[in-house]
């Protein structure tokens, strides 16, 4: 039996690969039922400066295809409270490469108050969309 009844995840999920599909079975193995907030191409931009290379109807579609997931929403805000309250989950999950961060140490210190906890999952060595977009420039 899963230890959280609902889960929530956020990425961009842009150029899907196996450090994503592990973030979401590692999650979903945690929760009865897993809401992923795939960030959308406005997000992004806001905070990365720059579009992903798939627009955020694919990728919405493609991380809801997956059997790990049960909910697709649109990350339109980095604001994790503005996520809770309308999704009321209660746990949040996040690659680990992001824990003693200090937006990750205020997303936990507002979540505990909550009651929400916050697990950091074993980021995928190797493997991330930018050593992707990388390896396709140097083809």
């Amino acid at each position: 039996m899963a230890k959280y009844k609902i889960g929530y995840t956020t990425g961009v999920f842009d150029m899907f690969h196996i450090g994503h599909l592990n973030i979401l079975k590692r999650a979903k193995e945690q929760c009865d039922f897993l809401i992923v907030g795939v960030s959308t191409d406005e997000n992004v931009f806001a905070y990365k400066g720059h579009l992903p290379v798939v627009p955020y109807k694919d990728r919405a579609a493609i991380v809801a295809s997956i059997k790990y997931v049960d909910k697709v929403v649109p990350q339109e805000s980095m604001d994790k409270l503005k996520a809770w309250k309308v999704l009321k989950f209660d746990v949040l999950f996040h690659g680990d490469d992001w824990k003693g961060s200090k937006m990750y140490n205020d997303v936990e210190a507002t979540l505990k108050k909550l009651g929400v906890s916050v697990v950091f999952l074993p980021h995928t060595e190797g493997v991330s969309t930018t050593l992707l977009k990388e390896k396709i420039k140097k083809l």
